[in-house]
């Protein structure tokens, strides 16, 4: 089963999180105590978040979209268990991108599984105009091809013209709009109809724009 939609309230408000939220990592003490005051000064040091508090805390405006919802199934001693498999990718719009699995009996517990795993995953998304046709220097595109894959799918993307749009499969434009990328030739191999392994690629691709500098 397979529901593309947006999810409304994707973030914690900070009055919230300022009574919720209790730091345990070092990095999330720096932040709630305003000594790191942005995702980019966090991505300079590691590359990992190690608490999802961290992003609503400095990214409010994060938007969150269901990519994918299964019914799965496991084996126990007292017979099959059902369970929702939720995907969930999550941008800004400008520049950062995460996705996320999450598994609970009850699929709004999965959905918020997803969110805060995809929350996670964050990585940046080097953004320009790499395309011969264009080159006007602004960040609607890519600054040059990339390739992301997982499993059997193999996705590349190559910079566009400005105008041009997505030309790319629905779950990699999701992906790609909540990125910030507008104009965008790709390509893909293998079996894309597994939409979680298509996300993750497009995924991978995206994060490998600024990983492979």
């Amino acid at each position: 089963m397979v529901i593309f939609r947006e999810i409304p309230d994707v973030t914690t408000p900070r009055e919230e999180l300022e009574t919720t939220w209790k730091p345990v990592t070092k990095l999330g003490k720096m932040v709630k105590e305003g000594k790191i005051r942005s995702l980019d000064e966090i991505f300079a040091i590691t590359g990992r978040i190690p608490e999802w508090q961290i992003i609503d805390w400095l990214v409010p405006e994060l938007r969150g979209h269901l990519i994918d919802v299964e019914i799965v199934q496991r084996q126990t001693d007292s017979g099959k268990r059902n369970a929702f498999r939720v995907m969930v990718a999550v941008g800004n719009m400008d520049g950062y991108i995460g996705v996320g699995i999450g598994k609970h009996a009850e699929q709004r517990m999965a959905i918020l599984k997803a969110i805060h795993r995809a929350k996670k995953n964050l990585v940046p998304v080097l953004r320009g105009c790499g395309s011969w046709e264009c080159r006007c220097g602004q960040p609607h595109s890519l600054p040059f091809k990339v390739e992301g894959k997982t499993a059997s799918v193999r996705v590349i993307f190559y910079p566009g013209p400005r105008g041009l749009g997505l030309v790319a499969g629905d779950v990699a434009k999701i992906l790609l709009r909540l990125a910030g990328i507008h104009d965008v030739w790709s390509q893909t191999f293998g079996n894309t109809r597994t939409h979680i392994n298509f996300a993750q690629a497009v995924y991978d691709a995206l994060a490998n724009t600024y990983y492979l500098l």
